[in-house]
């Protein structure tokens, strides 16, 4: 999987600055940015401050907090000055995402208080598309950005937005600047960096949609995987997820996770939910770890700290896992997570399962077989 990283951060840069540096004969100071409060100048200083905030961020490794200064221009500085400064701190941006490890997380307040490199890239080329757009407005001239990098912004921080065929309206839709049909008019918006979830050894790495993307199609998610690849589980879960963000209902905190070990930054599986809690509170967990991973306590070290996600929101009352009745390893990690065996029948969970097992084996030309014996297990509030 190609990431993002610092070309496409120079790549929003060359389409923001080329165009402010069009307009810099025209009064900045006294013009709002578009529906902003601010005016064309005061948003491209704000711009230029978010830039290296994120760069500094990167570079300090700074978990908790932004790093304490803060960037003032020098009095009298016009439009032509203010672009050079937003060029500048982009600059600056993208070598400190070209060489920040893909593991390190630095600080930032929404919504989980903490971005990688490649959420930070994504972020600020949000910031210069739309900050751009906003100064554009302003002045009165059209700005029309690269709609692949439109597009990458939202499967990278927007993935509770359902995506349309046009990525620009969609993302200015999305951020309060524009309009779609049949969608309501958006108020307050904010962007998903996906969240993190530290255990003993292990980080749960929740998956963009542009990284379920990319697993599901047969690449590697933008990971190395112990033993070279993902298992097929890993890209049906993928699939899944895909598929809530087309239509619009996936929730990022119960999505698909990649088990990620920190000695040495292997992929070893995923795990995650099969969608959110429904209206009894009931949310179903799935995992599976590549061969070389089993064995060691993973599975269960990363189910523990996945139940303990779920279980601290107020509208999760139980968790369930479906498991095949010959699969004794995988009862074993649902045991020592605190998960015990409940009866089967009537459960629609299972019910459901058996179905999807026949038609994954109708889809895939197989002949239809007796589905697979089920057990249930389950952990309640």
């Amino acid at each position: 999987m190609r990431t993002w990283g610092g070309d496409q951060v120079e790549a929003a840069l060359a389409s923001g600055v080329g165009l402010l540096r069009t307009v810099t004969d025209r009064d900045w100071e006294g013009v709002p940015a578009g529906r902003l409060e601010w005016s064309c100048l005061q948003t491209a200083e704000h711009l230029a401050g978010t830039l290296l905030a994120y760069a500094s961020l990167l570079a300090s490794r700074s978990a908790d907090a932004y790093v304490p200064f803060d960037l003032t221009l020098d009095e009298g500085t016009g439009p032509a000055g203010v672009a050079d400064v937003v060029e500048t701190t982009g600059t600056l941006l993208a070598m400190a995402v070209r060489t920040t490890p893909r593991a390190v997380r630095a600080y930032h307040p929404y919504p989980f208080r903490g971005a990688n490199r490649e959420g930070f890239a994504a972020m600020a080329v949000t910031e210069l598309l739309l900050h751009t757009h906003d100064i554009a407005e302003g002045l009165g001239v059209p700005y029309e950005p690269p709609a692949d990098l439109c597009a990458g912004a939202l499967t990278r921080l927007f993935p509770h937005v359902r995506p349309d065929a046009a990525p620009w309206p969609t993302l200015r839709w999305a951020t309060g600047r524009g309009e779609l049909p049949d969608r309501a008019p958006v108020t307050g918006w904010h962007w998903v960096n996906p969240l993190a979830l530290p255990a003993e050894r292990l980080t749960l790495e929740a998956l963009t949609p542009a990284a379920a993307v990319d697993l599901h199609t047969g690449g590697d998610g933008g990971y190395a995987w112990l033993g070279g690849t993902p298992l097929q589980g890993a890209r049906d879960a993928s699939g899944m997820l895909v598929k809530a963000y087309e239509n619009g209902v996936l929730h990022p905190e119960f999505g698909v996770f990649v088990v990620v070990r920190r000695e040495d930054d292997r992929a070893l599986g995923t795990m995650g939910f099969h969608g959110p809690p429904d209206d009894e509170g009931r949310v179903e967990v799935g995992y599976d770890l590549v061969e070389p991973a089993r064995g060691h306590g993973y599975a269960t070290e990363a189910l523990r700290a996945l139940t303990a996600h779920a279980l601290a929101h107020d509208e999760v009352r139980t968790l369930c896992a479906v498991i095949d009745e010959d699969n004794l390893p995988s009862q074993g990690v649902a045991t020592r997570a605190g998960f015990v065996p409940a009866p089967l029948e009537a459960d629609r969970t299972a019910e459901e399962r058996q179905r999807e097992q026949q038609e994954q084996q109708e889809q895939q030309g197989e002949r239809t077989a007796a589905p697979q014996p089920l057990r249930l297990y389950v952990r309640e509030r």
